[in-house]
């Protein structure tokens, strides 16, 4: 496959959204880490609903990315006063 193909298939499958909010380089960052998660998320579930993992699977995985993303939150420093701007 070539560059352009694997680019639009990423594009596709993992598509990104601009930021709206304050922008500072760790609310942006911290932005794209919760679009990955939300997407991960949506597959997993996706999965257990064809079947394809159990419900305790998908729990376990969501739980994983979960602690995941918390810690990606507490390690880029934001406040919540910043997230409820």
């Amino acid at each position: 496959m070539d560059d352009y193909n694997q680019t639009a298939k990423n594009d596709f499958l993992y598509e990104r959204f601009r930021y709206l909010g304050k922008f500072t380089p760790q609310n942006y960052l911290f932005n794209a880490n919760l679009q990955e998660f939300s997407q991960r998320v949506s597959y997993l579930c996706n999965l257990q609903t064809l079947g394809k993992i159990s419900s305790q699977d998908c729990y376990e995985e969501i739980e994983l990315l979960w602690q995941q993303l918390t810690q990606s939150f507490k390690a880029l420093g934001i406040e919540r006063k910043d997230v409820n701007e």
